[in-house]
């Protein structure tokens, strides 16, 4: 932030640490895919020392994608972390993958950090994911800043893209969203493309030239003047707007120069309160270079003007029966309190959970309270035990660096955590807490699962249970009513990430079929059956004989079971019986192999053998007759119905709508929320919404967001019906 070049020896392998919160940051990188996240991670530790040369750390490879799936599929999936040593300040760098399937890890990563480095694209501009990003750091109060890469582009225009995240971030104040420096270009090339060779720095009116490998600093030219000066003017007063000093803008309006340190100051101030927010230009390093363009300036943004872990308000905190508790202070000499924020399985030491330290001091071999509760609903059993700590270190790259101790804010990796899942709470043993948890996204893509082979099943469910714990966006259910294994998931990548990591990590290989809805059955009209089962075969045999009535009832009835014999034709101790097999039949169902539902069964008449009749077979003959009723009558398939809840921006209303009639959904109502964006409220069979996660999202362009609850088992259209029963008659 004061213009200056920074060199700083390498230290790459060498773990960084920190002994007190306030030579902390902890800045979480955020952005759409192909923004340069990773590479703008790489860059920093490039300048700041802890890289010898950009994509190695050593001989482990590429400083943040370090898991294999990430470099298959050429993008982010996880939450990585990189800690970098800036003028005594340690600051980690959180890098989040920008696409829509892995927002779990961007949200793990923003409840670890205390400010946000938002990367968007000169060439690509903002997209609607991100501007919902900006718009929950901004309900919090999280200090954010903007970082412009892919200036090399063609068509990338530095200015330009200034004016959109204005658009985007700064709807209350758009001169809140300013640039501390301008890109400076050399001449055009043959494709009539300029590249970029410096900064201009607006506060300090310094030229910055990286044309040699190395930032020099030099006085502006003549014709840089009049756009260097008409952009300093804007900023200066959107840095006084914010200032805390009320008769500043009164005094630099008359005329006063404010001189730059008062400048800068009360920019580090604005920004730790979230009341401005920089752009800065970025490029990594050429080739053999030891700075990036920006990079420099970037790491003094952070070290100067992000808050420490003790500016940000700790999360609340209640004992585990749920009674509140005061905050913990971020003191290193606190009472425990840290929290998982990622969960990952190391191939040689087995579980890594990494952790962040709200307050006290995590030390290794120590004996700690882990607490995990409000997740049942996606197969997380709630649990309190005591664990010891194993050993601590920071994670860098493939690389484990030992390091003695985390203090409160920062950041560390615990090994061998056996119960300890993302989302779980580690206190002391003698004051057990757990922390709020932080809000996740409901995964609403069923993947059915079963295993390839019989060693498969004796491996699945291990494995899906360590996926589960791994990623609290992820749900594990066993359905009862179609007995499938269904993974729920965020999206298809989402979806294909777990298989892989099933099939490389855990050696599990499934094979992925058709996802069934929870269907019923139920009797459109009264019907009449005969069950008899009689058999002799030497010895006691078989024999039952039972006549039943069926009639259907309203939703919500289940089954009904009526005794009406008269004259002992069925024996008072078989009638159970009956009822037993009739509903057993049910369960199996009469048509297309889902429960029957909402029927009176009544028993009328029958007949027993004094030797050969039994339970069993009365059973049998209760279930007979229940398939013979159903033979002549007609039957319902009864269908879910969801009450679907779509937040969409207002360009998409209509299109949302629309697609959801042709779901067969029958819209509700509508509502504003906030500015820009409505609430569409609408009932749709759950049969045609078991893709709508993914389909939503290309309708939308990824700005809108939906959740769905059970609502009731309706009637199906007999169309739709005919043409279910004739899939099932061709899967049998």
């Amino acid at each position: 932030m004061g213009d200056k070049a920074h060199t700083h020896p390498g230290a790459a392998g060498r773990a960084v640490t920190a002994d007190h919160p306030a030579s902390i940051r902890n800045v979480v990188l955020v952005g759409p895919s192909g923004a340069g996240k990773t590479t703008l991670v790489e860059a920093l530790a490039l300048t700041a020392g802890a890289l010898k040369r950009a994509g190695r750390v050593e001989d482990g490879g590429c400083v943040s994608d370090y898991d294999e799936i990430e470099h298959r599929q050429q993008r982010s999936v996880q939450l990585s972390v990189v800690p970098v040593s800036w003028d005594g300040i340690k600051i980690n760098l959180l890098d989040t993958p920008g696409y829509a399937d892995f927002v779990g890890e961007l949200r793990a990563g923003l409840r670890a950090a205390d400010a946000a480095l938002f990367v968007v694209s000169a060439a690509d501009g903002v997209d609607g994911s991100t501007r919902m990003v900006w718009e929950e750091c901004a309900a919090v109060g999280m200090p954010r800043a903007i970082v412009v890469t892919h200036l090399e582009a063609a068509r990338a225009d530095f200015e330009e893209m200034t004016r959109v995240c204005a658009e985007a971030f700064g709807a209350e104040d758009p001169d809140a969203v300013l640039p501390l420096y301008l890109p400076l270009r050399g001449p055009a090339g043959p494709d009539g493309h300029a590249p970029v060779t410096g900064l201009v720095g607006l506060l300090t009116r310094k030229v910055f030239d990286y044309t040699g490998g190395r930032c020099t600093e030099s006085e502006p030219d003549a014709e840089q003047l009049p756009r260097m000066d008409e952009a300093r003017n804007r900023l200066i007063e959107g840095i006084i707007s914010e200032s805390e000093d009320e008769t500043l803008m009164d005094r630099y309006l008359g005329g006063e120069q404010v001189d730059v340190e008062t400048l800068i100051k009360d920019l580090e101030r604005a920004v730790a309160r979230a009341a401005f927010f920089p752009v800065l230009p970025a490029a990594p390093a050429a080739e053999g270079a030891a700075q990036g363009l920006g990079t420099v300036e970037v790491l003094d943004l952070i070290a100067r003007g992000f808050p420490t872990p003790l500016e940000r308000e700790a999360p609340a905190v209640t004992t585990v029966d749920g009674a509140p508790r005061e905050p913990k202070p971020c003191a290193p000499d606190g009472p425990l309190v840290a929290e998982v924020v990622k969960t990952a399985s190391d191939p040689y030491v087995g579980r890594v959970s990494l952790v962040r330290v709200f307050s006290g001091t995590l030390r290794p071999d120590e004996t700690v309270h882990v607490s995990g509760h409000g997740l049942t609903d996606r197969g997380h059993e709630d649990h309190d035990v005591d664990e010891r700590i194993g050993a601590l270190s920071m994670p860098f790259g493939k690389q484990q660096c030992p390091v003695p101790q985390a203090v409160a804010g920062d950041l560390v990796s615990v090994a061998k955590l056996s119960r300890a899942e993302t989302g779980d709470t580690l206190s002391a043993k003698d004051e057990p807490l757990l922390m709020a948890p932080w809000e996740m996204p409901d995964p609403l893509l069923p993947l059915a699962v079963q295993a390839h082979s019989k060693a498969d099943e004796d491996k699945l469910s291990q494995g899906l249970a360590r996926l589960v714990a791994e990623d609290p966006t992820m749900r594990l259910e066993q359905n009862q009513d179609t007995r499938q294994v269904v993974l729920w998931c965020l999206g298809e990548a989402h979806a294909d990430v777990a298989l892989e990591r099933l099939r490389t990590r855990y050696g599990v290989q499934v094979d992925v079929v058709p996802y069934r809805v929870a269907l019923r059955e139920t009797f459109a009209t009264k019907a009449a059956g005969r069950g008899r089962h009689v058999k002799q075969s030497g010895g006691h045999g078989q024999y039952a004989i039972c006549e039943i009535e069926v009639e259907p009832l309203p939703g919500g009835s289940g089954i009904e079971f009526v005794d009406k014999v008269v004259g002992g034709a069925v024996p008072r101790q078989f009638i159970p019986s009956v009822e037993k097999g009739v509903r057993a039949q049910a369960a199996k169902g009469v048509a297309a192999g889902y429960p029957l539902v909402d029927v009176r069964v009544t028993l009328v008449d029958g007949k027993a053998h004094s030797v050969d009749s039994s339970d069993a077979a009365f059973q049998t003959a209760g279930a007979l007759a229940l398939r013979e009723a159903a033979a002549d009558a007609k039957i319902h398939l009864l269908e879910p119905v969801a009450e679907v809840s779509v937040l969409v921006g207002d360009d998409y209303v209509g299109a949302v709508m629309s697609d959801l009639s042709s779901r067969r959904g029958r819209v509700l109502g509508t509502e504003q929320v906030g500015s820009g964006r409505t609430l569409v409220r609408a009932e749709v069979p759950e049969t045609e919404i078991s893709r709508y996660a993914v389909d939503l999202r290309s309708l939308s362009h990824g700005t809108a967001r939906f959740d769905r609850r059970y609502v009731r088992h309706e009637p199906m259209p007999p169309h739709v019906a005919d043409r279910v029963l004739e899939q099932e008659r061709a899967a049998s």
